[in-house]
């Protein structure tokens, strides 16, 4: 992956000019929006991309808006927006299936050439859509970005954050770039073949970058959010590492293999002294209480890994199901665009 500010691009010459020659006809860029509680924040999100895409693209792009379960006026401020704007699009979920689900109905539904995938509260620069258009312009079929928090974050949520990348690229083998975020650009093709999974635990950020096009990174400071709260907690922030980390390795499953051998050696290990304690040299000192500590040590770490076995059994169950991921209740504005059937 390079850094969007390179001069060097990994797409032909010819790939970039066919985007440009298919800029003036159908559907340049499709954004796709998951929104969660997010009634005040769709009409701001709109009037501020129709700012800045008038002047690119104007009537040439297309606003698809995912409602996530919310339980506010969320789904009428899309239905209204739907009615007076005619590339204005909604899907309802019949519940909140999670970030990652609604960006897949979104990305099913998508026309464009381009998909934009970014956040609807506005913490994802909307006037960064020109510069993700010019480096899909320039060849990169994929075109990410990396949040650059501010110094005022927190140094936990900072170090949380640093250390699960890490984490991540360890045990996946796939590198992600600390802050990389889910305010992306995806060309046609890489779309597609983002759709070809059909995984449980989906975790699109790795998807990205194990699908391996050219790609590049821009570095983007977050907005303020204007109106409601985070619909990040800690437990959907854990659930989705967890999800990231079980769906792209199972490192965690060697681990217990490697503590378990190591345990053994140390066990057979105290064995022999204490044989050669007893029987050869000056006896053992007695000692219950280090004896039940090393014990229940040992019972700790395999409980936990039992539990890790437990979850990747549990998803390879999900797996067998085959249940659908999400399921569309209604949509708006597609002019008679019915949902792709998806396993």
């Amino acid at each position: 992956m390079e850094t969007c500010n390179s001069s060097t691009t990994s797409a032909s010459e010819a790939g970039a000019s066919s985007r440009e020659a298919g800029a003036s006809d159908g559907l340049v860029v499709s954004l796709i929006v998951p929104a969660f509680n997010e009634a005040q924040n769709i009409p701001l999100l709109h009037h501020r991309v129709s700012e800045v895409l008038q002047g690119q693209i104007p009537q040439q792009w297309e606003l698809i808006f995912i409602d996530d379960g919310s339980r506010d006026a969320t789904w009428a401020a899309i239905g209204q927006l739907a009615a007076e704007n005619a590339n204005v699009r909604g899907i309802r979920l019949s519940r909140n299936f999670g970030h990652q689900y609604a960006l897949l109905a979104g990305m099913e539904m998508a026309e464009g050439r381009a998909a934009i995938m970014m956040d609807c509260d506005l913490q994802h620069p909307v006037e960064m859509l020109p510069m993700l258009l010019q480096k899909w312009r320039e060849g990169f079929l994929v075109v990410k970005t990396l949040r650059q928090d501010a110094d005022d974050i927190g140094w936990f949520k900072a170090w949380s954050s640093r250390t699960f990348y890490r984490l991540f690229s360890f045990l996946s083998g796939v590198d992600l770039q600390p802050g990389l975020a889910d305010f992306r650009l995806l060309d046609r093709k890489a779309l597609e073949e983002m759709l070809r999974f059909r995984e449980e635990g989906l975790f699109l950020r790795g998807l990205t970058e194990w699908i391996g096009f050219p790609s590049c990174a821009i570095p983007y400071q977050p907005g303020k959010r204007l109106h409601g709260q985070s619909q990040y907690s800690l437990k959907k922030m854990v659930k989705l590492g967890w999800g990231g980390v079980s769906s792209f390795s199972i490192m965690p499953l060697r681990i217990g293999i490697l503590i378990g051998l190591i345990g053994s050696l140390l066990s057979a290990i105290g064995i022999l002294y204490s044989f050669f304690g007893r029987f050869i040299g000056k006896g053992v000192v007695p000692g219950w209480a280090s004896t039940l500590m090393v014990i229940s040590l040992l019972f700790f770490l395999l409980f936990i890994y039992l539990g890790v076995l437990g979850e990747y059994i549990g998803r390879m169950v999900v797996e067998v199901r085959r249940r659908p991921r999400f399921i569309v209740s209604e949509i708006t504005g597609f002019a008679g665009r019915r949902p792709q059937p998806h396993d």
